[in-house]
């Protein structure tokens, strides 16, 4: 059965992006020549589910493309009524009917790339099988936070975490 994996990252005080949404702050571990296993993880992937505001910020890096469109299945999760474009799927619905039939399709790993507030409708119903977490050595004392809490308690078993050479630690974790 496909998974929905968790595959994100965040300031050692546990935010996704500063209020304004600025993620500029990555760079700080940017380093030629080194993904941290992104392309490997990728390699199981074919679905990608993000939140909105995310997709929003992605566009404006980008110049205005999902680069995640052009490999694989794109669901963007919103509130509003958007006509589909590009590869990419606007979906309004009930996210946990969405999760059920893309886990039951023959397919790859799901894997979401945020933002908070679809984390949190994630596991408000314990749908996140795996969680990635790329911890970035920087502080940035407020801001977006990864997890909102108000969830119940979900146990986790830490699979090996691995250092990196730039400060960044992965954390990796699965559902029990």
């Amino acid at each position: 059965m496909r998974k929905i994996v968790l595959y994100i990252s965040m300031s050692v005080d546990g935010y996704l992006a500063t209020k304004n949404d600025d993620i500029s702050w990555l760079s700080v571990v940017e380093k030629e020549g080194e993904d941290y296993g992104y392309g490997d993880f990728y390699k199981d992937v074919d679905t990608y589910i993000v939140g909105k505001t995310t997709y929003d910020t992605i566009l404006e890096l980008t110049g205005g493309v999902l680069p995640q469109a052009q490999n694989l299945d794109c669901y963007v999760i919103t509130r509003q009524d958007i006509d589909n474009k590009e590869g990419v799927k606007f979906y309004n619905g009930d996210l946990e009917t969405l999760i059920h039939k893309l886990k039951s399709e023959d397919g790859k790993d799901i894997v979401c790339d945020g933002g908070g507030q679809i984390v949190k409708m994630l596991m408000e119903k314990n749908l996140i099988d795996e969680y990635i977490i790329s911890v970035i050595p920087i502080f940035l004392g407020e801001g977006k936070r990864l997890f909102k809490g108000g969830v119940d308690t979900i146990n986790l078993k830490a699979l090996p975490s691995k250092y990196f050479e730039t400060g960044l630690v992965q954390l990796h974790y699965i559902k029990q």
